[in-house]
């Protein structure tokens, strides 16, 4: 159990991958949407991903052209009770509400279609 904790948190100890949390507990997201808000390429946030994904923070959905990106809370306490806490914490971030404005701006059909 606390290896399980620790890869978890150590998953969680970079700031992009904090925000990727933080935008998909609004809603699921594709990469084109999750780059565009946290201005940084494309790979970079493939390789974010993947690693919230080993340590099961994320799951992946097919939704026709594009692949969503979802919070995977069910079955793992540590990072409920983790995700529920941040929620707390970053609740008055400035980085977060900046990230959530923008995240109204992104139009995954004129995004991903570059």
């Amino acid at each position: 159990m606390i290896i399980e904790l620790e890869k978890i948190l150590k998953v969680l100890s970079d700031k992009n991958r904090i925000r990727i949390v933080k935008l998909l507990e609004k809603q699921k997201l594709c990469v084109c949407e999750l780059a565009f808000v946290l201005a940084i390429k494309q790979p970079s946030v493939s390789r974010h991903l993947k690693k919230l994904k080993s340590v099961g923070i994320i799951e992946e959905e097919q939704d026709s052209f594009w692949t969503n990106y979802v919070l995977c809370v069910k079955g793992n306490k540590h990072f409920t009770t983790l995700l529920r806490n941040l929620s707390a914490w970053l609740e008055e971030d400035g980085q977060i509400k900046q990230d959530l404005n923008k995240l109204r701006q992104a139009d995954r059909t004129k995004l991903c279609c570059k």
